[in-house]
């Protein structure tokens, strides 16, 4: 029997391109978008996606009585966070100061408006949108494959600063350097959006649907 996947369903992400690209690179098996929290925890892995603001990523989190179930889920098995997936994993958010999940000590901060100038002083906008450079911080089977300073594709004004820097395995520039991946145990996960990365997004997922959640 193939790999079962959960996407996980609180009602804001784009989930239809996150389980089509899933789909792509896993032809024998079984990708389900779901806010069953028996359906989550029975899958062999889990993908948590989102976007939005924080405070309302929190509250849908919470009405659909999902919190228990992606903390069980992000300590048991192979777990992927994207783009808000990722920043709900840390402690706080300074967008409309909110509590998040507390699986990652750390914070989530806005790109400072003052700082956004690149090297030639032009005007760079917030939020940071298009393909951008990531540079990689150590090996990870994730990373297997994908050459250090590939692009992938990035829509986010909010970006995470953990508290304990090997936290962070994959960092970007806007235009000062910033984490943009993170992995401890069996949980991967990125600000980027590897479903919209072309080929070396494919091949992040077609990496984690073959991890097994250990780090050698």
């Amino acid at each position: 029997m193939g790999v079962n996947i959960a996407v996980v369903d609180y009602g804001l992400g784009n989930l239809h391109s996150v389980a089509k690209a899933l789909e792509h690179v896993l032809p024998n098996g079984r990708v389900v978008v779901t806010s069953d929290p028996d359906v989550i925890l029975a899958a062999d892995r889990v993908v948590f996606p989102g976007q939005g603001a924080a405070r309302d990523c929190m509250a849908e989190i919470d009405a659909r009585g999902l919190r228990g179930v992606i903390a069980e889920s992000a300590r048991s098995k192979p777990f992927l966070g994207i783009c808000m997936g990722l920043q709900v994993l840390f402690s706080h958010s300074e967008e409309g100061d909110t509590p998040l999940l507390g699986i990652f000590p750390g914070r989530v901060e806005r790109f400072s408006e003052a700082q956004m100038r690149d090297q030639q002083g032009n005007r760079l906008k917030v939020p940071h949108m298009g393909w951008n450079n990531v540079h990689r911080l150590g090996t990870h089977p994730l990373w297997a494959g994908i050459a250090d300073e590939a692009r992938f594709y990035f829509v986010h004004s909010y970006y995470c600063v953990p508290d304990a820097a090997d936290l962070c395995i994959g960092t970007s520039r806007y235009p000062a350097e910033f984490c943009c991946a993170c992995a401890r145990g069996n949980l991967f996960a990125v600000q980027f959006h590897p479903e919209k990365s072309q080929s070396a997004g494919l091949r992040l997922l077609e990496n984690f649907v073959s991890w097994d959640g250990t780090v050698r």
